[in-house]
């Protein structure tokens, strides 16, 4: 049985080497299932903020709006990021795996720069 709770997401992203917010690196969630096999569910674009907010998503249909529990994934351009900084960058794109296990809010914040990132659940 599949929980249809109402549970939202958000993202920020924090350019570590340059001291502000990432803006206008895109995001997309997608929904994985037992076979691991994933599913599209909504593309969003960083604001000025570096944030995706849970109003900015554009989902694939009103469904997949409501986040139920489970695994889910977030992959970040950053490759397309740093090439418009003329900077090499070693990871082309970030992909965070995580689990919602419950109607509460998400925040995945991301702390990246060129050589390396980091991320936690965020309030």
């Amino acid at each position: 049985m599949t929980d249809h709770t109402s549970a939202t997401l958000s993202s920020h992203i924090l350019d570590t080497h340059l001291g502000k917010p990432a803006a206008n690196i895109a995001v997309t969630l997608h929904k994985v299932d037992a076979n691991n096999d994933t599913t599209l569910l909504a593309n969003g674009t960083t604001n000025d903020d570096g944030r995706v907010t849970p109003d900015s998503w554009q989902f694939v249909s009103d469904i997949d709006s409501k986040l139920s529990t489970g695994r889910y994934t977030l992959t970040f351009d950053t490759q397309a990021y740093f090439d418009a900084q003329h900077l090499t960058a070693f990871y082309p794109q970030v992909i965070i795996d995580f689990v919602v296990s419950d109607s509460s809010h998400y925040h995945v914040p991301l702390l990246l720069s060129a050589h390396g990132y980091s991320t936690y659940r965020g309030s």
